[in-house]
C-alpha cells in the first residue's frame, strides 16, 4: 500500500503549528497503524529529518496512550484504540490526515502528543477508596449482586484514554468520570465515600475546564471499550442525592 499523510507537525505547546504531507510507501495491509508511523519515522531519521512525535506504550489496546484522531475521527474509523487499528482498514492511495486529540483540558505538548494530566488530577480527587478494606476476603464474603457486579466491571475497563472528550462538540469528561465513580459507588467498599467522591470529582472535572455533556452520544460511539453512557445517568443522581445530603447535613 501507497498512502498520503497529512500529519499535524507543532514543536512545542507554545508554538503554532501546521499539516505537513508525508508519503507513506509499500506498507503492509497487516500493520498497526502505529507499525506505519514507526517505518514513516524510520525514512524520516535517514534523510536526517525531525520524526514525528506520538504517544505509544502497550501498544495492546490496555493503556489508552495512543491518542490521534485518525481522518476527523478519535482512534480512527473503527471502535477500538490506535494501536489496534490495521492498515486493511484503509485503501491503497488514500489520503489520511492525523491530529491529535482537540480539547482545550489536553493541550499539545509536541506533535501528536497531548498533556492528559486533567484526568490524573480527576483521579486524584476522589477515584479511589481510602477507607480501611481489610484483607483480600473470599470470593463469597462479601455478598455483591451479579448486575452489580457486571455493572461495575463494564465501568472499571474504562482506560481514560481521552477519546470521549475528543469525539464531544463540548470536550465533556463526563463519560471518563461517570466511570470512574460508577465502579467504585456500586460495589461496597466504595459505598462509604459516594458523596465525597462525586461531588469532588465533578467540581475538578469542572475546574480543568471540560464541557458540559449534551448527550449527544458521541463519547460513546468513540470509546474503544464501550463505556455506556448509562453510566452518566447514574453519575448524575449520585450527584444531586449528594448535593441534596450536603445541604440538609
Amino acid at each position: 500500500m501507497n498512502l498520503e499523510l497529512r500529519v499535524w507537525r507543532q514543536k512545542s505547546a507554545r508554538s503554532g503549528g501546521q499539516f505537513v504531507t508525508y508519503q507513506a510507501k509499500d506498507i503492509s495491509p497487516d500493520m498497526s497503524f502505529l507499525e506505519m508511523l514507526d517505518v514513516v519515522n524510520e525514512g524520516l531519521i535517514k534523510k536526517g529529518e525531525e520524526q514525528i512525535a506520538f504517544d505509544h506504550d502497550c501498544r495492546e489496546g490496555i493503556c489508552g496512550m495512543c491518542s490521534l484522531v485518525i481522518n476527523g475521527k478519535p482512534h480512527g474509523p473503527l471502535q477500538t484504540t490506535t494501536c489496534q487499528l490495521h492498515m486493511r482498514s484503509f485503501s491503497d492511495g488514500e489520503t489520511i490526515t492525523i491530529e491529535p486529540w482537540r480539547a482545550a483540558p489536553f493541550p499539545v505538548l509536541r506533535d501528536l502528543v497531548v498533556d492528559r494530566g486533567a484526568f490524573d488530577r480527576i483521579i486524584q480527587s476522589g477515584g479511589y477508596v481510602s477507607v480501611s478494606t481489610g484483607g483480600a476476603p473470599d470470593g463469597n464474603a462479601i455478598p455483591v449482586a451479579k448486575d452489580d457486579a457486571d455493572k461495575a466491571f463494564d465501568a472499571a475497563t474504562c482506560i481514560g484514554c481521552g477519546a470521549c472528550v475528543a469525539a464531544c462538540k463540548n470536550a465533556s469528561a463526563m463519560l471518563f468520570v461517570a466511570a470512574k465513580v460508577s465502579h467504585l459507588s456500586l460495589l461496597p467498599q466504595g459505598k462509604v465515600e459516594e458523596n465525597r467522591r462525586v461531588l469532588n470529582m465533578v467540581a475538578k472535572m469542572d475546574e480543568e475546564g471540560f464541557g458540559n455533556c449534551t448527550n449527544t452520544g458521541s463519547c460513546e460511539a468513540a470509546c474503544p471499550k464501550g463505556i455506556s453512557l448509562d453510566n452518566i445517568a447514574r453519575m448524575n443522581r449520585l450527584y444531586l442525592k449528594a448535593v441534596v445530603s450536603s445541604k440538609v447535613g
